[in-house]
């Protein structure tokens, strides 16, 4: 079992940069791959990027690739997306996730473990 933490959401203006985390409980983080979701009011839940348990390999949706990193700190149980040139579309709660996993993972039903969310604003 897993419990997921995120943190750093808020109101940022377009163009500024954000850094959320997601803390994890349990002893076998790195044996998790993980991964980041959003969701936009009435919109799909829909992937952002993800993280093999290794840190190794990573994996962005297009609208963010270039714009957001996904890292992971596996002494400290976190993983981290770093939001940069931040644009009003890219306004949701964001959510993290975890699995049992090697692999690099993108689709929201291979992932087992949620965390809350946290909002991330951006104006324009």
């Amino acid at each position: 079992q897993v419990q997921l933490v995120e943190s750093g959401g808020g109101l940022v203006q377009t163009g500024g940069s954000l850094r959320l985390s997601c803390a994890a409980s349990g002893r076998t983080f790195n044996r998790y791959a993980m991964g980041w979701f959003r969701q936009a009011p009435g919109k799909e839940r829909e992937f952002v990027a993800a993280i093999s348990w290794s840190g190794g390999n990573t994996y962005y949706a297009d609208s963010v690739k270039g714009r957001f990193t996904i890292s992971r700190d596996n002494a400290k149980n976190t993983v981290y997306l770093q939001m940069n040139s931040l644009k009003p579309e890219d306004t949701a709660v964001y959510y993290c996730a975890a699995r049992l996993s090697k692999d690099i993972l993108t689709r929201r039903f291979e992932y087992d473990y949620w965390g809350q969310g946290t909002q991330v604003t951006v104006s324009s």
